[in-house]
């Protein structure tokens, strides 16, 4: 089977200590966790872990039903990133003066879409929202210039299917 980018989502109780049991089900598979992100759900008092990891289907197939075996979790969804829309947020630090004396600073932040939150004396700081490609485009492109500090935030997602979570809890509250 072909490696590819699975996105797989879990909806659980928020209890102390399953980020931890979830990370060592991937760890004792020795897959990596290339992003992940924790939030709020659409359903009130339920959180969402979205974990994005690259390896077979079969892989994660059978890490999704480790997942579930884990008492808090509630239900947990894998897809291909052709199943879902998903971002990524970045913000980069530059030093101030290249935003006045590099006219190519000015040409990445226009063509890259990217916002200028903030700007001070020492520095200002870039946001860019986008696929994970187009971050490492833009970090690639700002990199000769120097970039004092950089973070990029996990993949949040939604599938293009419904997803049939909220009616399955609605049916165990029955």
């Amino acid at each position: 089977m072909e490696k590819k980018w699975f996105t797989i989502s879990v909806y659980s109780e928020n209890n102390v200590g399953l980020l931890n049991r979830i990370s060592g089900i991937f760890l004792k598979r020795h897959i990596n966790i290339e992003s992940l992100n924790v939030s709020k759900s659409e359903i009130e008092g339920v959180s969402k872990f979205t974990v994005v990891v690259y390896t077979t289907e079969d892989w994660t197939r059978k890490i999704v039903m480790q997942i579930e075996k884990q008492i808090e979790v509630i239900k947990a969804f894998y897809h291909t990133d052709e199943e879902t829309i998903y971002q990524e947020s970045a913000l980069f630090k530059i030093g101030s003066h290249l935003l006045f004396d590099e006219r190519q600073i000015q040409n990445i932040i226009k063509d890259s879409h990217a916002q200028i939150v903030t700007v001070s004396r020492e520095f200002f700081v870039l946001a860019k929202t986008g696929k994970r490609e187009e971050i490492e485009e833009m970090y690639r492109l700002l990199k000769p210039y120097g970039i004092m500090q950089f973070v990029r935030s996990g993949r949040i997602t939604v599938t293009k299917a419904e997803m049939k979570i909220s009616s399955l809890l609605a049916a165990m509250e029955k």
